[in-house]
């Protein structure tokens, strides 16, 4: 299957990072390398790009993709969580900008087989990286039902995650749940009737909820955007993330207010005493979100969210 992913909110990224040309930028979900070859093409010889994925099939398409910039080019088969060690391997001491766009290629999803979608057949596996110990075949047929209601409540915010987790731990009995359409029919007949479709599909927020578990899509992520603001950025670099759920958005945002405050003491004290000085200014106070234009041409833009800050 050939590797295809549009690049939501791309002019908007390009934009936000104020690009420089000898400069060093990082995309920390690769991808399709949409994002990254317009990042690229920016760059003169002195420049250079950091790029991360745990899909050796993005990198592979990529460096196909990007053969023809001139500036320098780093493919890391890593998560971007560990950025800190691929810039110390590269000698590489700050970057003047950050990119992060955390949702799922557009390849993963059609490709039936990488199990991504709900709305077609295939294994069930959600890992991006291929050789990863944990998938979502694992996580369905091994995990207890305390442990689903609890992903499924938290990651999905599923209001019936405890009869969805119950059900599929019924039906395991019988067989083992290896593909997509299983654990869909396992879902739909777990959520009452008059429910089942009144907020979209109702396997939706389950899938969503797996993958995020499957790959810890959230694990450790504030902290690392703290670590990527005081360790990764010079000062004046950028960082721009784009998010396409609640979750990660409620993350992003309150980590952004955190490090672009003065003073996080409790509202309640006379003066303050925790010391805490800003170290960002955010470069938009609300979420850019794309146009109706790109929301028609792609659909899966329409729940998209970017936040840029700029340390100071």
């Amino acid at each position: 299957m050939e590797f295809k992913h549009i690049s939501v909110l791309l002019n908007e990224c390009i934009e936000a990072l104020n690009i420089k040309p000898n400069g060093w930028y990082m995309d920390g979900t690769l991808g399709g390398g949409g994002h990254s070859n317009q990042i690229a093409q920016r760059l003169d010889k002195n420049g250079g790009l950091v790029m991360f994925d745990l899909d050796k099939e993005a990198i592979s398409f990529a460096k196909e993709r990007l053969k023809d910039n001139k500036c320098s080019m780093i493919y890391a088969h890593t998560n971007f969580k560990n950025f800190k060690e691929v810039l110390v391997q590269n000698n590489i001491a700050g970057l003047d900008g950050i990119l992060l766009d955390l949702g799922v290629s557009s390849y993963q999803i059609d490709n039936a087989e990488r199990g991504f979608s709900y709305m077609q057949d295939g294994e069930l596996n959600m890992a991006m990286d291929a050789d990863a110990d944990l998938n979502a075949e694992k996580v369905v047929n091994t995990y207890s039902q305390e442990d689903l209601t609890q992903i499924f409540s938290t990651y999905g915010e599923e209001k019936f995650s405890k009869s969805i987790a119950k059900a599929i731990c019924e039906a395991r009995k019988v067989k083992p749940i290896t593909r997509t359409k299983q654990l869909v029919d396992i879902i739909v007949n777990a959520v009452p009737a008059k429910f089942r479709f009144s907020a979209g599909h109702p396997a939706k927020r389950v899938f969503q909820a797996i993958r995020i578990e499957v790959n810890g899509e959230l694990e450790k992520l504030r902290e690392c955007i703290f670590s990527m603001v005081r360790d990764g950025l010079k000062q004046g670099g950028r960082l721009a993330i784009i998010t396409f759920h609640s979750l990660e958005d409620r993350i992003v945002k309150d980590a952004f207010n955190l490090l672009a405050s003065d003073c996080i003491c409790d509202k309640n004290l006379p003066v303050c005493v925790c010391h805490h000085k800003e170290e960002v200014k955010l470069i938009n106070k609300k979420p850019i979100l794309p146009s109706e234009e790109e929301c028609e041409q792609n659909s899966r833009a329409h729940s998209a969210k970017l936040r840029v800050l700029e340390k100071l």
